[in-house]
Parts: C-alpha cells; structure tokens; sequence
C-alpha cells in the first residue's frame, strides 16, 4: 500500500519534533494542518502543477503571498523526506505568484506626532506594564522579548538592555487536539541575542527603579511570571483607544523605531544590530519606508549638489 502525503508528513513531524525549537515545530504544525493537508492529504504522487494549482487556490482564498511561502517550505521538506524514504519519486517545482501578488506591503507606523504622543503618555502614567512599551520605543525590542525581558537583564553598569530571552503562546495543534503553552526560549535567530544601550531618558528612569526590584521579576509583568503576549498586545491597543491613536499592530513599536533611527542618519548596519537582524537587507526591506518629506530632502539635496 501506497504512502499517502498524510501518512508521510506524520512521519515527518515525528522526526522534525527532535531537532527543532518547539516554537518552530509548532509554526510547522500549523501551516501543514492548516494550509496542506486539506490540499494534499489523500494524495500518493505529486507534480510541479500541483504546486501551482495550491498557490493560487490559497491566493484566492485571501491568504497573504508570505504565508504561502512559508506553506511552500513545509510542504518542500515534506516532499524531500518522502522521497527520502522511497514513498514517491523527487518532485522539482519553482513558485510563480502574479505580479499582484508580489507587491510589497508597507507596515503600518506611528507618525512622528504619534509617537511622541504615546511617549508622553507612557512617561506620565507609570505602570510597569507602560515601562514595557516604553522600553520598546526606546529600543526596537520585539513583543516576545519586552515580554521576558527581567530586571536583571538591565545592567545600570554598562547601561545596556541585554537581550537574552523571549517569550511566546505556542499552539501545539497535533491532529485534533489543541493545547496551548506559554514558552520561556532562547531569542529568535542567533543574531537576535545581543546588547542594545539605553538611551539616557530611559536610563534615568530605569536607575532608581532597578536598584529596589526583585531582579528575577519580569518587568512587563511585575511578578515571578511573564505577562503572556497576546494579553499584552490586546493592553497596547487599549491605550492607542485611549490616546486616540489609529489601531496599529504592536510590530508598529519596532517598525516606528527603526525608522526614526533611519531617519536620524544612523547608518544601516548599527540599526541593523540593535534590531538582532542577521542581514542589512532584512532592516532595509522590512523597516526603513522614507515618507514624503524624507524623499523631498533627498531630490533637493541631489539638485543641490548639481547647483541648482
């Protein structure tokens, strides 16, 4: 009897489960039960027009092109593990999204103004849950990591924030049990433990605080136990509601970050390594959109240069 693409993707996760971070596995599951299964479950062989036919069926469906990407990849590991094992013939396929598809979107931003405006409400309404955002404007962090960020882990020596953990809500969606798990994990990519300096606002502010805190106490959270992210997330968008701030995601902290550094003339790599990205590129294409008043400058100042 033939193996089917569901019996060999078990087989898959079996294996995979043993070698990867379990936030990892985790995102697997979920694109395989979510997105190919119901696709590919019964199927034994497989052509390139498969493929195909998926991503303009999932396309059509509303899911985004980065998300059919990522489906792609489970489904390429899956496809080479079974033909590791001699349940079908090697398939070779290179994905073609419309040029639709294609089109880059922007991340949503805190506008100058905005900011400014949450600065001066997190500052003048303290609460350690307000310390958490405003450690994130100041340093780009992500909302996994404000959220296992302790006190410890601010050294009023050097005055850095050392970037050392991250917390996560991961779904352990195995066949049709659902559980979810909070997770204290090492950073994202290798590249994301690192050391950023605290401005000397922030400093000020962090000084007195950090020599009376429990250094084992997450700061987010005030206590022994992080505060889960989605409950976190759901606290950010109560106070854009409050200030009257357009609902934006809580990525918008680190976008908006990055930006301002660009924007500040800080050259490319050094935002690059306080935001734990591995490549100038990742910054450039995911964080720094100049706006109209920055692309103004950068016109006047060629026509400047030619004398004009």
């Amino acid at each position: 009897m033939s193996l089917t693409f569901q019996d060999v993707a078990a087989l898959w996760k079996a294996e995979k489960r043993q070698y990867v971070k379990i936030s990892s596995y985790a995102i697997y599951v979920h694109l395989l039960n979510r997105h190919l299964l119901p696709y590919f479950a019964d199927r034994t062989d497989f052509e390139p027009r498969d493929v195909q036919d998926l991503i303009h069926a999932e396309l059509a469906a509303g899911m985004s092109p980065k998300t059919v990407r990522d489906s792609l990849l489970v489904l390429k590991m899956i496809l080479r593990y079974g033909t590791g094992i001699g349940a079908w013939k090697a398939i070779e396929f290179r994905a073609h999204f419309p040029t639709s598809a294609e089109r880059r979107r922007e991340l949503p931003l805190l506008t100058q103004s905005q900011q400014k405006q949450l600065l001066n409400h997190l500052t003048t309404h303290f609460s350690f849950r307000n310390l958490g955002l405003l450690i994130c404007l100041h340093s780009g962090l992500r909302i996994g990591e404000v959220c296992g960020l302790q006190w410890k882990d601010l050294d009023l020596v050097s005055g850095e924030i050392h970037v050392r953990k991250t917390v996560s809500r991961i779904c352990l969606n195995d066949g049709n049990d659902k559980a979810y798990e909070l997770r204290i994990g090492t950073p994202k990519t290798p590249s994301s433990v690192r050391d950023i300096p605290m401005s000397k606002a922030l400093l000020a502010l962090i000084r007195p605080l950090r020599k009376v805190m429990d250094p084992e106490f997450y700061i987010a959270s005030n206590a022994a136990d992080p505060i889960e992210p989605r409950y976190y997330r759901e606290y950010f968008h109560r106070v854009l509601a409050q200030l009257g701030i357009p609902r934006v995601r809580f990525h918008a902290l680190r976008h908006s970050f990055a930006t301002r550094c660009i924007e500040s003339r800080c050259d490319y790599k050094t935002v690059s390594v306080i935001l734990g990205h591995a490549t100038i590129s990742t910054t450039l294409d995911l964080y720094v959109h100049p706006g109209h008043s920055e692309k103004q400058k950068c016109i006047e100042r060629m026509w400047k240069g030619l004398g004009k």
